[in-house]
């Protein structure tokens, strides 16, 4: 299939989140893996609207204290901007420069995670798939792998909460992402692959980078030890989940997970070295005739498509890549509602087309696009015809780094 797509309802032209729903249920919901009738929205709106009301309201006092609390959800510090950030409809220097007045320790740790992000981005561009592969160690063993017969049991409340609010919502607290991933494969002992599919699959936020950083971190197979999931994270972040718990008398995680570490594995060189940026200036500028738009950067600041507002721009749902990830519907009605806003606003401009199927066959250039960190995006350059290609907006600009760790990487970024 390779077809043009009628633009995605906008909300900002009166529409509602339902008729996005039944957009993406007509024209994708066999790419996703409810099918068309589970299609349902997520619990962030997407949208370049959306995204600037929350940037407008972004308050990150109290963050250095409240980041990682789970419940009540009114205690809860963490901002919800990341599948903002993820889409490029909130660059990372915009979010960095919006918490510039907050108190210096919450402004301090919040601008540690947008470095974390970035740290992600750099990691990824460096290793690329490899990032799929354990970097540093192999999973570590678990003691008793084979007595879960579920790597997120239903039965503990922790996880019953988790996995729907994963499942409902597309989103997460970074405390419970890490809580499911010990859980996944630290304690069950379930391949940590399998596990960070399950979870990219659903959140709304999700990249290959951050996701799967996320993961190698957590279980220890990119770091130098695993993070223990246990009844103790929950009580203190969570309290009211331990004190419905049907095994509260019988927790399954009362202890400390006992677990042997990996071997060392022969990863990929995560020493110093180059790191694939981009240009740092435009380049072949005026020679695209329509801009390429990827799910990396769908902001009306995307550098390629505000270089020139009067070219008509596109957009490909990639579906033979879809069509294998098989990603939760609410993802797509995210990026629906992106787009239907997006062409929206460019109607008296040079308007928008959205299409379905392979992207390389979807795309005739010459093509104006902008500089992607991601593996993906160099392949398909190479198979289309692409001569103007405008720089990614880095909060730090790539030079040859270290990528074994954040903490060092960050000390050297500058920032």
């Amino acid at each position: 299939m390779n077809v043009v797509l009628p633009s995605p309802p906008s909300r900002t032209d009166g529409a509602s989140t339902e008729d996005v729903v039944s957009w993406v249920a007509t024209h994708l919901g066999d790419l996703a893996r409810e099918g068309p009738a589970g299609i349902r929205p997520g619990a962030i709106r997407g949208g370049q609207t959306a995204a600037d009301s929350a940037l407008a309201g972004l308050d990150v006092a109290g963050y250095a204290r409240n980041r990682s609390a789970v419940l009540p959800e009114a205690r809860r510090g963490a901002t919800r901007m990341s599948p903002y950030i993820r889409h490029g409809l909130l660059p990372l220097p915009a979010v960095w420069d919006a918490v510039a007045d907050a108190p210096p320790a919450d402004r301090r740790r919040y601008r540690d995670e947008l470095l974390w992000q970035e740290f992600a981005r750099h990691l990824y561009a460096r290793v690329g798939q490899d990032l799929g592969r354990a970097l540093r160690t192999e999973q570590p063993h678990a003691a008793r792998p084979g007595a879960w017969q579920e790597p997120w049991p239903a039965r503990m409340r922790c996880m019953e909460y988790v996995v729907g609010s994963l499942h409902d919502d597309g989103w997460l607290v970074n405390q419970t992402r890490m809580w499911l991933a010990s859980q996944w494969a630290v304690r069950a002992g379930a391949d940590w692959r399998a596990g960070e599919d399950e979870m990219f699959a659903h959140l709304l936020d999700g990249s290959r980078a951050a996701n799967r950083l996320g993961w190698q971190w957590t279980i220890g197979t990119g770091s130098t030890k695993s993070y223990g999931f246990s009844r103790w994270q929950v009580e203190k972040r969570a309290p009211a989940l331990c004190r419905v718990c049907v095994l509260r008398d019988d927790c399954p995680i009362q202890d400390w997970p006992d677990v042997e570490p990996g071997s060392a594995v022969d990863g990929p060189d995560l020493g110093k070295g180059p790191i694939p940026g981009g240009p740092a200036e435009a380049e072949g500028v005026g020679a695209g005739e329509r801009v390429w738009l990827t799910a990396e950067s769908l902001g009306v600041s995307d550098p390629a498509l505000a270089a020139d507002d009067r070219r008509p721009a596109v957009f490909v749902f990639d579906e033979p890549l879809l069509r294998r990830l098989r990603l939760s519907g609410k993802r797509l009605v995210f990026l629906a509602e992106t787009l239907g806003e997006l062409a929206s606003s460019r109607e008296t401009g040079g308007g928008l087309e959205v299409r379905r199927g392979a992207v390389a066959d979807s795309l005739r250039g010459p093509l104006a696009a902008t500089w992607s960190p991601v593996p993906g995006w160099a392949r398909l350059r190479a198979r289309v015809d692409v001569p103007e290609v405008h720089p990614w907006p880095w909060l730090v600009r790539p030079r040859p780094a270290a990528v074994r760790s954040f903490s060092a990487w960050r000390k050297e970024s500058g920032r």
